[in-house]
């Protein structure tokens, strides 16, 4: 399947979806592939891993961020404009906090975990409307 470009297709389509779990942001000083990272992001500070909050409690890991995941089963080109500022701004106006992870084929967003359920109330109502 083409990757989709068009704002409005992309929002129509979007298919947001729960994957089942709580994920958080550990950093580290170098990356680590025991921790089975989902994402991984290297910064001045450290590598900053995206793990289960399994591992993370099982390894005596520091966290501040329980978030849960959801998937936008969209396929987004990644040149594709807007669509994050879509998103961004639908659950801005619920005052839902958002971190967006861009995969090549989906986007990913990482919510408070206790407050996916309304997030995915957002992200349908952001696609009926288009």
């Amino acid at each position: 399947m083409p990757a989709e470009r068009d704002l409005q297709r992309l929002l129509a389509g979007l298919r947001p979806r729960h994957v089942p779990g709580e994920f958080v942001y550990v950093t580290l000083p170098d990356l680590d592939p025991a921790l089975a990272p989902l994402a991984t992001v290297r910064e001045a500070e450290g590598i900053s891993h995206v793990i289960d909050r399994s591992v993370a409690d099982a390894g005596g890991l520091a966290y501040d961020f329980v978030a849960g995941w959801i998937t936008l089963d969209v396929a987004s080109a990644l040149d594709a404009v807007g669509l994050t500022a879509a998103v961004a701004a639908a659950l801005t106006e619920a005052e839902i906090s958002c971190n967006v992870l861009a995969g090549t084929h989906h986007d990913h967003l990482l919510v408070p975990a206790d407050r996916v359920d309304e997030a995915l109330a957002v992200l349908a109502a952001l696609s009926g409307a288009s």
